[in-house]
């Protein structure tokens, strides 16, 4: 069976940038199962699925615009130290959890310290980057619901 838009899918995967740093694998690990749409996966690395069946193993390189997007700048926000605890020690590549208008919870990374100024990037991590992914498709089910032919036959007393 092929994989298509209504098929759940068992697999082992890997993320990795261009220069083979990892960035997530369970291939040492249990697989992921999902299906197809359901959200888990980002669209760009969904419809490389396609076509696919257990047992295949492909790599793709996903751009930018398939995966996280470009980096954007206006995404990098300029902040006063005063905003942050007092006792926070804030060093370049920490993560900081913010809350957004919605009361949801933002990570932005501290891009500079230069004094009082705080650059944050609140892009993901991930933005303007080709990610390299890796699957090896161990299950594919298609889950269409279609009628049963024995919804459909007649049973006798018993």
């Amino acid at each position: 069976m092929l994989i298509d838009r209504h098929s759940h899918i068992t697999m082992h995967f890997s993320l990795a940038l261009e220069d083979g740093s990892i960035i997530d694998s369970n291939f040492a690990a249990a697989p992921v199962s999902f299906t197809h749409g359901d959200g888990n996966l980002l669209p760009g690395f969904e419809d490389q699925l396609l076509g696919l069946a257990a047992g295949d193993k492909a790599t793709f390189r996903i751009t930018a615009e398939q995966g996280f997007g470009q980096h954007n700048p206006s995404n990098v926000q300029q902040l006063k130290r005063k905003l942050f605890p007092a006792d926070m020690k804030l060093v370049q590549g920490l993560v900081v959890s913010f809350m957004d208008a919605a009361r949801g919870e933002l990570p932005g990374v501290i891009a500079t310290i230069e004094a009082d100024d705080i650059a944050v990037d609140f892009n993901h991590p991930l933005a303007g980057k080709l990610i390299v992914f890796d699957v090896h498709i161990l299950d594919v089910r298609n889950t269409e619901k279609r009628a049963s032919p024995e919804l459909n036959a007649v049973k006798g007393p018993a």
